[in-house]
């Protein structure tokens, strides 16, 4: 049987060890307490990771079709957070 793939934000929960600054860990705490700390740290990173897919498309154009304005930019932005708040893929960065 193959391994199942995922897409980012998809499947089941799995553990990984991660270090973190103490103070950074103590500021999450606070904000969302223990029990949601994960999903704080999983939805944090989901954000992070759809940022850079949009930030290297946004250059992967660039580079074939010339510069982006910064108003295309930000309204590239603002539908790529649609388009996945929409699905329920990930929440929109705002």
């Amino acid at each position: 049987m193959a391994d199942a793939t995922y897409s980012i934000g998809e499947g089941p929960a799995t553990r990984v060890s991660l270090s973190l600054p103490e103070g950074t860990a103590e500021a999450i705490r606070a904000r969302v307490g223990k029990r949601e700390f994960s999903a704080f740290i999983a939805e944090a990173v989901e954000r992070e990771l759809r940022g850079q897919a949009l930030d290297e498309y946004l250059a992967d154009y660039e580079g074939r079709k010339g510069p982006v304005s910064e108003q295309a930019r930000q309204r590239a932005r603002q539908v790529f957070d649609e388009v996945f708040a929409e699905e329920a893929e990930w929440h929109a960065a705002g």
